[in-house]
């Protein structure tokens, strides 16, 4: 099955409610916009949902307060400390922004990753003749 392309509506929310702080690192992931900070993503897009990573009182509060519910890019595989918060591209900014704000805290709350080494690579095999 193919993933659908995040609605543009979308992506400029998560363009305006990313916060303006040089440690936030934009990639893609998946295809989708990303969000990461201290190593860890704590923010994306994934088909009509905005991504957010939160602690375990955020999440809760997450699905009373705004309708999220646990992040399943797949059925049956639900990522740990993410919600996906569906139709938020009709959420207005100043609603999304204290959240987006919440996930960036949290990411920087985790220990740093360790930088990943960089693969070998294999050497060239002579060419025969």
């Amino acid at each position: 099955m193919a993933w659908r392309k995040s609605p543009q509506a979308l992506v400029a929310l998560f363009d305006a409610t990313l916060p303006d702080d040089p440690r936030v690192e934009r990639r893609k992931m998946f295809g989708y916009p990303a969000a990461f900070a201290n190593g860890y993503l704590f923010a994306g897009l994934h088909q009509e949902d905005l991504i957010l990573r939160l602690p375990a009182e955020g999440r809760e509060e997450a699905v009373r307060k705004i309708g999220a519910r646990p992040f399943e890019p797949m059925p049956a595989r639900t990522m740990r400390d993410y919600v996906a918060l569906a139709d938020a591209h009709r959420l207005d900014v100043a609603k999304v922004r204290p959240w987006m704000a919440r996930a960036f805290t949290y990411a920087q709350s985790l220990p740093p990753k360790p930088a990943k080494r960089a693969k070998a690579k294999p050497a060239k095999k002579p060419v025969r003749k």
